[in-house]
């Protein structure tokens, strides 16, 4: 019997695999339908942390980067900073500006696309043992952390997110790096050299008397309006990416990792929250099956069952963070046989909050942050759902769209009459029916295939075939019949 690895083995070996396996692991650090709790926690101390480049691969990337233009007026070659796609270097431009350097490690690229080669390979050795539900699960983690990573990759493309996310954000009261466009890359970054502290460098930000309440305000108010208003969000907020100046002020590092939202899973999400605030459990049930976390043959009675446990834990206020996960892991735990899984815009807003969660929990007794979401949510929910500001502005909108909505609802009638009506089914009813059809069928056709060996065997003539073929045909009649 083949054991699995223990926890901490399995994460010394995803360190020592090196980059993508790196980047996977902090992605699948919020799969509870994948892995245990003892499991998660490995996965999430995870680091993104690995030894310099050598002397000869960084003058190979510096020269590749920089070529005979060399902007620099001083550059240390120790860098400040050292992860799995590159690292960062304290610099000084020609004309006195102080600036952070972040270059890609050298060959990166290939590295990537061997291991993403690895991870195909062995999910389709795999992939027949497990379950539809987590088949299409690990395909989706598979397919979407190999279009992550290889734009990650690519530091011109880190560049347009910084410069989208500074359009998109400029009154957030968080600052930004500001890029040097003209010495910048796919191979380098340049940008402002920000001046602060690691978020969670506690015994600093006591000295400094930083108010974390505040703080925590103003984050969770951000990535509110980054992930549910805006559906454009910065997914990857660890300690090492967020700094606070003396004054409390609020820096974002590195944008490798953001992401967008589409707007049917951003107004689902909407919906999630807003039914579990009320303790609306049946819309709180349809919007789960809307976004495609649960299946749609899940039965509602247990469903509900589930998400009144849920709401009961994450209401009480006598709890603190730790006995709120593992009650919540308790009853998750408990339901993990059901059909459901995570959609991957999903699982980084999942990600997000849970590294959100952690760093308020360093600082706040009882920190809840569905609690401090739910105010930010309802200021915003106009905007959320897409209605202007100016409600006269929605309502001319809405006039608009009557007469094609008339139209819309004379071609059904027409349609109806006609016998020519579509039914359009959405892709998780679509997924129901295709393993609900492979369940029914899949005996049937092994059945028969059994009756067609009998017939075959007793055709050898071989010694006793006549005995031997009429046993693969009672079995196969027996399985068609029991099937059927």
């Amino acid at each position: 019997m083949i054991k699995p690895l223990r926890p901490a083995r399995l994460r010394a070996y995803i360190q020592a695999l090196g980059a993508s396996f790196i980047k996977l692991a902090q992605v699948l650090a919020t799969r509870a339908d994948f892995f245990t709790e003892e499991y998660l926690d490995e996965l999430r101390g995870v680091h993104d942390d690995i030894p310099k480049m050598s002397h000869e691969d960084f003058r190979k990337v510096y020269e590749k980067a920089f070529g005979e233009r060399d902007p620099f007026k001083t550059f240390l070659e120790n860098p400040i900073a050292s992860a799995s796609i590159g690292q960062v270097h304290h610099a000084v431009l020609m004309d006195g500006t102080e600036a952070a350097v972040k270059l890609r490690r050298y060959d990166i690229e290939k590295i990537i696309r061997a291991d993403i080669k690895i991870l195909r390979f062995f999910n389709r050795i795999f992939k027949p043992l497990f379950s539809e539900y987590t088949k299409n699960s690990i395909e989706g983690v598979i397919e979407e952390f190999t279009n992550m990573i290889t734009r990650e990759v690519d530091l011109y493309v880190e560049l347009q997110n910084m410069k989208k996310f500074a359009e998109t954000y400029p009154n957030s009261g968080i600052r930004y790096p500001e890029p040097y466009d003209k010495y910048c890359s796919s191979d380098a970054l340049v940008m402002s050299f920000e001046h602060g502290f690691r978020f969670d460098d506690r015994r600093v930000l006591e000295r400094l008397n930083v108010s974390f309440e505040e703080v925590m305000e103003k984050l969770i108010y951000f990535y509110t309006d980054q992930m549910l208003v805006n559906g454009f969000f910065h997914a990857d907020p660890h300690p090492g990416n967020l700094m606070i100046t003396p004054d409390g002020e609020l820096i974002l590092l590195d944008f490798g990792m953001v992401k967008r939202i589409s707007e049917r899973t951003r107004k689902s999400i909407i919906e999630i929250i807003k039914a579990a605030n009320e303790r609306d459990f049946e819309t709180y049930i349809k919007a789960c099956k809307k976004l495609g976390i649960i299946g749609v043959d899940a039965p509602d009675n247990l469903l509900q069952e589930v998400a009144e446990r849920m709401f009961d834990i994450f209401s009480n206020e006598t709890l603190d963070a730790k006995s709120m996960q593992t009650l919540a892991f308790e009853v998750l735990n408990s339901v993990k046989n059901l059909p459901f899984k995570l959609p991957q815009e999903a699982i980084y807003i999942m990600r997000v909050s849970s590294i959100i969660e952690g760093l308020g929990t360093n600082y706040i007794d009882n920190f809840n942050g569905i609690k401090d979401i739910l105010p930010v949510l309802k200021e915003n929910m106009p905007r959320a759902l897409g209605i202007d500001d100016k409600f006269i502005e929605f309502l001319k909108g809405e006039a608009i769209e009557v007469p094609f909505t008339l139209r819309k609802m004379k071609k059904i009638i027409n349609d109806v009459s006609d016998n020519s009506l579509e039914i359009k089914i959405s892709k998780e009813s679509i997924d129901y029916i295709r393993e609900k059809s492979r369940s029914y069928y899949r005996p049937i056709v092994n059945g028969a295939m059994l009756v067609v060996v009998g017939f075959f065997v007793v055709f050898l003539g071989f010694d006793k075939s006549e005995y031997v073929g009429s046993a693969f045909f009672f079995v196969g009649m027996l399985r068609v019949f029991f099937a059927i």
